[in-house]
């Protein structure tokens, strides 16, 4: 039976500090106070050469907060790379080994996600043998789902397992944004093929628009881990390799099926546009007809209706008739022109 963590207090107006857990052993992890943070973090510099125990930290911490940066640069060891490029926004994922440290820049859904291109925030994260570094300006759905595993006592044996749980997350999220656009675009296909009106292209296109800018920023990370597991640093343990590369594996299934998703809202879009441009060329065709067919009226009531001598049938009392059988003879005579060319093209 595993404990869930207990709730702790925390500091932010300080160091930005959102939550710190402490794993011992593989076992349940313990939550643990703002003023304990920085004796552990001490207490783990002192030993970090030493042999793996399954001990480790993770600290999830706030980049919003001011002295955030400050508080990292005081009480932790980490890249000076890893230092610079926190807030920076990151047009695609990567992640990499810097001077024995896995540092990746990852892209996230935040956590009021409502297909909407904006929100997607970044999350930065620092991975040692005995450390786990992640921060973030804006809620994240996959974080908060990480940091409610570890509340209900899962175990984690390494940071890299944390790492990999992570990015496993952040997959689940990304197949459960598929699946239900998946549901919308069904739902849109069968007003279409029930040749039922609606805002369905204008939802299509939201959809499309979310789902393109998903893949684009998300995409490189399997790649990038991929690239890093070829030659992984010295601390990460087989099992840890194995666990980030079977995450990496799901996270590629999950993106293929968003590419898929994504050409079949493309195809769909094209028939709705070609539906659309028949019934406007349907339209085109019916006022041309209209006025080809009162051009022989319009005409003959031009040339009758001038004010000049020498107007045929002027005097003939059926000259009205005459005229109204000669008007219609020929639009009759253009609208089977018109209809017979249209049933030949």
């Amino acid at each position: 039976m595993t404990t869930p963590a207990a709730a702790a207090d925390y500091q932010t107006d300080i160091s930005g500090l959102i939550c710190a857990f402490r794993f011992a052993g593989g076992g349940p992890a313990a939550e643990i106070a703002s003023p304990a943070v920085a004796d552990l973090l001490a207490r783990l510099a002192a030993d970090g050469a030493a042999p793996d125990d399954g001990h480790f930290l993770w600290l999830h911490l706030n980049l919003s907060q001011a002295g955030c940066v400050r508080w990292l640069q005081a009480h932790l060891d980490l890249p000076d790379t890893f230092i610079a490029m926190l807030g920076g926004e990151a047009h695609s994922t990567r992640i990499e080994q810097q001077e024995g440290a896995l540092v990746a820049v990852f892209n996230d859904v935040i956590f009021d996600f409502d297909r909407t291109p904006a929100q997607v925030s970044t999350l930065w994260v620092c991975a040692h043998r005995k450390l786990l570094v992640t921060l973030r300006r804006k809620p994240l759905r996959s974080l908060d789902r990480l940091r409610e595993h570890v509340r209900r006592g899962e175990p984690f044996g390494s940071p890299a397992e944390l790492l990999a749980h992570l990015m496993r997350d952040q997959a689940d999220l990304m197949m459960e944004i598929v699946r239900k656009a998946s549901v919308d675009v069904d739902g849109i296909e069968d007003h279409f093929l029930a040749a039922r009106g609606g805002p369905g292209r204008l939802d299509l296109a939201a959809t499309r628009r979310v789902l393109v800018r998903l893949q684009r920023t998300l995409a490189p990370e399997p790649g990038s881990v991929f690239r890093l597991l070829a030659r992984p640093p010295a601390w990460l343990r087989p099992r840890d390799v194995q666990e980030l590369r079977e995450s990496t594996e799901e996270f590629s299934v999950v993106l293929g099926d968003m590419a898929g998703l994504v050409e079949r809202i493309k195809l769909l879009q094209e028939e709705m546009t070609a539906r659309l441009d028949e019934q406007n060329n349907r339209t085109l065709f019916t006022l041309t007809l209209v006025t080809v067919l009162a051009l022989p009226i319009n005409i003959m009531a031009g040339l009758f209706g001038m004010n000049v001598g020498g107007i045929p049938l002027s005097d003939d009392h059926h000259g009205f008739w005459i005229i109204c059988v000669l008007v219609a003879a020929f639009t009759g005579f253009v609208a089977w022109l018109a209809f017979r060319r249209r049933r030949a093209g």
